[in-house]
């Protein structure tokens, strides 16, 4: 593979735009943030949104690779996980240094085949001032076979539009998703990934049983169930991405304190429907700020 990892640094504005959609999206009841306020945890996702050129992408949605990330010549793509340390409070409408780099690329043989875990880091500064560091980890693999004497895939007769966190029960909120939603954060995000809205390319090309929630969508509602708690004061978010959610699968966010830290609240998305109930698609550890 002739290919070299090359840092990018870039200009960045802290967006209102895309931050006003997301809410829009969770209108959830909390108040609205806008310009000059403080971004939520993990909300840089969206309000620096990077359109890129049609020329530029693949057949999948994405970006083709070869320039920032590797030519790995494997369609499936996920967000597996990573780490975010929020550093310094990041305004809405400010305008940021971003320093983005592959650090890692791994080949390895898991149970369905060869696989890619590509390892990013992004920076962003105020001035000389870091106010966020993060670790992603991107995960390449095959695409699926499907059986062709299988039926087609149907749309679960749960994904009616509505609201996406609803209270459940203390510490619990059902996730309900609908191609609406998928549709809207793949605007919101700049996300053009075809699993997210293009039923066929993602039953009939990549292999899956339906439409795919965005891993980000789930991590960021896991951390929303923090804000709906009251938590403002978090200082590090470690999260994982365990097994794809497909659109209109019954789902809950569950949030608890961590029994061995008092600084710590502990999230997971989980499945709510047999046959897999109970199965964690996504975890998150929030930890709060050292006190100065």
């Amino acid at each position: 593979m002739d290919w070299e990892p090359r840092p990018v640094t870039d200009t960045v504005v802290i967006e209102a735009g895309p931050v006003a959609a997301f809410q829009a999206l969770l209108d959830d009841g909390l108040p609205e943030v806008g310009r000059g306020d403080r971004l939520p945890p993990l909300w840089h996702w969206l309000a620096v949104p990077t359109w890129s050129p049609s020329t530029t992408l693949g057949v999948d949605g994405h970006p083709r690779r070869g320039s920032f990330l590797p030519p790995i010549d494997l369609p499936r793509r996920m967000f597996a996980g990573g780490e975010v340390r929020l550093q310094a409070p990041i305004t809405i409408g400010s305008t940021l240094r971003r320093e983005a780099e592959v650090t890692a690329v791994e080949h390895k043989r898991g149970r369905s085949g060869e696989l890619v875990v590509v390892t990013t880091r992004t920076r962003l500064f105020d001035g000389t001032t870091l106010c966020l560091e993060e670790r992603q980890d991107l995960i390449f693999r095959g695409a699926a076979e499907r059986d062709p004497d299988a039926p087609p895939a149907a749309l679960p007769r749960s994904a009616e539009p509505g609201a996406p966190l609803r209270a459940a029960a203390p510490g619990e909120w059902e996730l309900h998703t609908d191609p609406s939603l998928l549709m809207r954060f793949s605007a919101a995000t700049a996300n053009a990934h075809r699993i997210h809205y293009d039923w066929p390319y993602a039953t009939g090309v990549e292999g899956y049983p339906g439409l795919v929630v965005h891993g980000p969508l789930m991590t960021l509602a896991l951390a929303e169930t923090a804000r709906l708690a009251g938590m403002d004061d978090v200082g590090t978010v470690t999260h994982r991405n365990l097994a794809p959610l497909f659109c209109g699968e019954p789902a809950r966010l569950r949030l608890a304190a961590d029994p061995s830290r008092s600084d710590t609240q502990l999230a997971e998305l989980v499945s709510d429907a047999p046959p897999t109930a109970g199965r964690v698609h996504t975890s998150l550890t929030l930890t709060r700020k050292a006190m100065s």
